[in-house]
């Protein structure tokens, strides 16, 4: 587990895992260019749950290579720092989004707001990565 629960700013961090919407996965393309995109995510079990519309450049990038980051967003004054390094792994028997309850709980808004409701977003992201995180930087 790259978190340690009794550090103050890896709670901290923790928290902002299962709260924060939107993170940014970078994953590198053949050519060496680090590529970042942000994602909807859900934090469990102490790995990143994500889902892509099939095709997508990052989809080809992991399978290619799958060392990745990623961030959450800090504040304004660059503190609130979470970053992390781990690999990412295409998930061919995971269940679909619309199959896992708190990743809808925490999307429905979302969801709702483009016009979606689990079904159809599961259709359009239909393919799961897994990242297991090796290393984390925090910092508040």
């Amino acid at each position: 587990m790259v978190l340690d629960p009794n550090d103050r700013e890896h709670a901290a961090a923790g928290e902002r895992l299962r709260s924060d919407i939107i993170a940014w996965l970078t994953t590198v393309t053949a050519d060496g260019q680090p590529q970042s995109t942000p994602v909807w995510f859900l934090w469990e079990a102490g790995t990143f749950l994500i889902y892509s519309r099939p095709g997508k450049a990052k989809l080809e990038n992991i399978a290619a290579n799958p060392k990745v980051s990623i961030h959450l967003r800090g504040s304004e004054a660059g503190d609130e720092i979470a970053t992390f390094d781990g690999t990412a792994e295409l998930l061919d028997a995971a269940p679909p989004a619309d199959k896992v309850p708190e990743y809808v709980t925490k999307y429905r808004e979302e969801m709702e707001r483009f016009g979606w409701t689990p079904a159809k977003f599961a259709e359009l992201y239909s393919e799961p990565i897994r990242v297991t995180p090796t290393e984390a930087r925090i910092w508040e």
